[in-house]
């Protein structure tokens, strides 16, 4: 066998520019460090750690699309093998939790959120689906979630003002519901019932006219919770803290909550696919990016490596939009978003 050896596995086989792939491999001979090297369509990978049978590996920043992945020792190299590498769509934002996608034409909304109370001259942000971005909105001081409702209105909580808006499509907002301390994460069920986190430990139900009502209270967050509503009619939550074995909260129709799942670090935005897996931006054994559980919540795997990663969401047409705390991505991995009435 060739002394590049051979690639068995890649774990994940998607990443963001900046990701830790796990490579797994048989015969690399790893004795001279500095003849070995990792590819990624020609350009060389920052290697973390090496072994003869697997090789962790920083993906570089200026590949994308699908991309051949190879190992070399000297002059020789291994077969290659394939992975998805995501495509920057936009910088210099400040995300904090998932994205949306407009069910209408597509597009995506984003916000530069910024420190509390820091007012932006812009801080939502609208990138067609020719991935071009615009400038959409600077009137919602510290925008953090955004969700569009089974009717296609798009709702955005402000978390310095507890206030959450409806925004109009000619970027017109009007207040919807106030008063709820530090508003985060937004989400919709079925019925179209707006749920509201407040970071202070309250989830609030939302009516169709504004009206606010206290429906569970859970620990505190750090920082923000982010939500998700299941095809099973529970709310599912993150809200991370200071521990670094945290867990995933469901919360069923009645408003009493238990733990789904448990032993990720640092946990943020989540969202489920048609199949009712659900895909979460945490750290998972030592790893980071978007890890997916089970149905049950018995299994769990690396999905999209990733650094810095805040939320996600998944369109209907297979790709996942994943941000950082300052960038936004597109990864084609075949992973189809659930559509409010599905």
């Amino acid at each position: 066998m060739s002394k590049a050896g051979r690639i068995t596995r890649l774990n994940p086989k998607a990443s963001i520019p900046g990701g830790e792939i796990l490579i797994e491999c048989e015969g690399f001979d790893t004795s001279e460090r500095k003849q070995i090297v990792v590819t990624f369509d020609g350009v060389q990978g920052r290697i973390v750690s090496a072994l003869p049978n697997r090789v962790l590996v920083i993906v570089p920043d200026n590949v994308s699309g699908e991309v051949f992945v190879c190992l070399e020792n000297g002059s020789e190299r291994s077969e290659s093998a394939t992975m998805i590498v995501g495509r920057k769509l936009a910088d210099e934002l400040h995300p904090v939790t998932n994205p949306a996608f407009d069910p209408e034409d597509g597009s995506l909304f984003v916000t530069r959120s910024g420190s509390r109370g820091q007012q932006l001259p812009v801080t939502l942000f609208r990138i067609d689906p020719n991935g071009e971005l615009e400038e959409f909105s600077g009137d919602i001081m510290n925008p953090t979630g955004i969700a569009f409702s089974p009717a296609g209105e798009m709702f955005v909580t402000s978390r310095a003002e507890g206030t959450v808006y409806l925004v109009k499509r000619n970027g017109e907002i009007k207040t919807f519901a106030q008063g709820m301390n530090i508003a985060t994460g937004i989400t919709f069920d079925r019925d179209g019932n707006m749920y509201i986190g407040d970071r202070g430990g309250t989830i609030y139900r939302v009516n169709g006219i504004g009206d606010e009502t206290a429906w569970a209270e859970i620990e505190p967050s750090v920082s923000a919770y982010h939500l998700a509503f299941g095809l099973d009619n529970c709310l599912y939550l993150t809200g991370p803290t200071v521990s670094s074995h945290e867990s995933i909260t469901k919360i069923d129709p009645d408003g009493n909550a238990s733990v789904f799942f448990k032993g990720l670090g640092r946990p943020q935005g989540l969202a489920f696919d048609r199949r009712r897996n659900l895909f979460v931006a945490a750290s998972y054994q030592g790893r980071r990016g978007i890890v997916q559980i089970s149905e049950d919540g018995k299994t769990c795997k690396m999905a999209i490596a990733g650094m810095n990663i805040v939320g996600l969401a998944f369109n209907t047409d297979g790709e996942a939009c994943v941000t950082t705390n300052d960038s936004v991505y597109v990864v084609p991995v075949g992973i189809y978003g659930i559509l409010l009435g599905q």
